[in-house]
């Protein structure tokens, strides 16, 4: 039950929110509202590959 939930956030994530690696975005000046984008990329990604 918990792997495909987090997949489909993932996928979500993806179409939805923006991507910061493509933009090359560097983390000594991003703001707390992408930090926290980023973070939550990475939780729901971590989640969905276990």
């Amino acid at each position: 039950m918990k792997k495909p939930f987090f997949k489909l956030l993932a996928k979500l994530n993806k179409t939805l929110l923006p991507s910061y690696a493509k933009q090359q975005l560097d983390l000594s000046k991003a703001s707390k509202l992408q930090m926290a984008i980023i973070g939550w990329r990475y939780f729901v990604t971590t989640n969905a590959l276990d």
